[in-house]
């Protein structure tokens, strides 16, 4: 029953993917994944419920149907993480996939009887081609999960150079694809495909569920745009950003080449052209921008904006703060929100007011985001450091 439940669930949330109005290659690419676990769940209960013996034709096409998970997960990670054009070079990823059905293919050759027969003993004559497989979709899984995690990564690294709020673009929807397949993988070591069948009809429970949540995976969503060339460029040299592009889930997915991502490493800024004088120029009139306009107490700012409002390059600008304040953009701009929040704590006036309702004054979108950074930037909790300065909020 649990897989037929499975089943069912597998072919509505691919259902409503392909219904949805503005679809990306992500949406694709998470579409035909769900379809390889429909079907591969329709096979396996085809046997477990023994209707297999009116389609004998089917058996074994369920077999190298896992080596397809790995694959599917990264190519959804990449067109999440930096999405282009999808191409035939990227099918490549599927050869052991067609290479294992050949591989199966003397199995497929038995008389109808034989297969049966086959099923019915364990894979009786064919437990070395079977040991072959399983270790083969063994490594291909966690080969694969782990080039998605490190993809995920170097995303996360990238956006904290361009966005002073990554609570929505943080692709925490594919941190949760990845951990669930991992367990997929792992049940794998119990040699039981009730268990492992069983892991595979909870992830899919678990995608249809924070799916929902997830604004944008199965619903229409807005696209928003973010104009990264608007900036005035005084160095007609340096190439002006590309432009973000708004992805499966409601997220911003920023292209790869725009972001810098090691802010320690001198070496990257070699070819900017940018003089120390100049820098320090940029710096100063970063800090008048800031005092005087406080715009870090917008939760959507963007190393976009603030370039333009500086009237300089993005580039520029993420060297500058990169190099003199030795931060990422993330981290500066959160930094100023977090001494804001100190200074206008300490303020008798405001002591009438939450610890939240200053915490959106200064520009953070959540009371998670302000904790996390709070913490980050002063070693205490909010509560802890108010406590130890004897201020009292509402």
């Amino acid at each position: 029953m649990l897989n037929l439940i499975g089943l069912t669930i597998t072919f509505f949330l691919a259902a409503v993917l392909l219904g949805k109005r503005s679809k990306t290659n992500a949406d694709y690419v998470l579409t035909v994944w769900l379809l390889v676990i429909g079907v591969h769940l329709g096979l396996y209960y085809s046997v477990v419920s023994g209707r297999y013996l009116r389609f004998p034709f089917l058996l074994g096409v369920e077999i190298p149907l896992p080596l397809a998970y790995g694959p599917l997960l990264y190519l959804y990670t990449i067109e999440l993480t930096r999405p282009a054009r999808l191409t035939w070079r990227r099918l490549i990823h599927f050869l052991p996939v067609a290479l294992a059905y050949l591989f199966v293919m003397p199995f497929y050759r038995l008389p109808t009887d034989r297969k049966i027969w086959v099923y019915q003993h364990q894979g009786e004559g064919f437990q070395d081609q079977q040991l072959i497989l399983l270790i083969t979709i063994i490594l291909s899984g966690t080969t694969y999960a782990l080039a998605s995690w490190i993809e995920l990564r170097r995303h996360r690294k990238r956006i904290d150079y361009q966005f002073s709020n990554t609570e929505k673009i943080n692709l925490a929807w594919l941190r949760y694809l990845i951990a669930g397949i991992s367990v997929i993988w792992l049940t794998i070591f119990l040699d039981s495909e009730a268990y492992i069948f069983g892991a595979v009809v909870v992830f899919v429970f678990f995608m249809g569920y924070f799916g929902i949540r997830q604004t944008g995976i199965f619903t229409d969503q807005p696209r928003l745009a973010f104009e990264w060339d608007r900036a005035p460029h005084a160095m007609a040299h340096v190439p002006a950003p590309a432009p973000a592009k708004q992805e499966s889930g409601g997220e911003m997915i920023v292209a790869d080449e725009v972001i810098e991502q090691n802010a320690t490493t001198a070496g990257k800024y070699a070819k900017s052209g940018l003089s120390e004088e100049l820098g320090r120029a940029i710096h100063q009139n970063l800090e008048n921008l800031m005092e005087r306009e406080r715009l870090f107490t917008d939760p959507e700012l963007t190393l976009a904006e603030l370039s333009e409002k500086l009237g300089t390059n993005a580039n520029h600008l993420s060297q500058v703060i990169n190099t003199i304040e030795e931060k990422s953009f993330y981290d500066y701009i959160n930094a100023l929100r977090i001494a804001e929040f100190i200074r206008i704590a300490a303020l008798p006036e405001n002591q009438k007011y939450t610890l939240l309702h200053l915490a959106l004054e200064c520009g953070f979108n959540s009371k998670t985001s302000f904790n996390r950074n709070f913490k980050k930037h002063t070693g205490l909790s909010p509560s802890e450091f108010l406590t130890q300065r004897h201020i009292n909020l509402e």
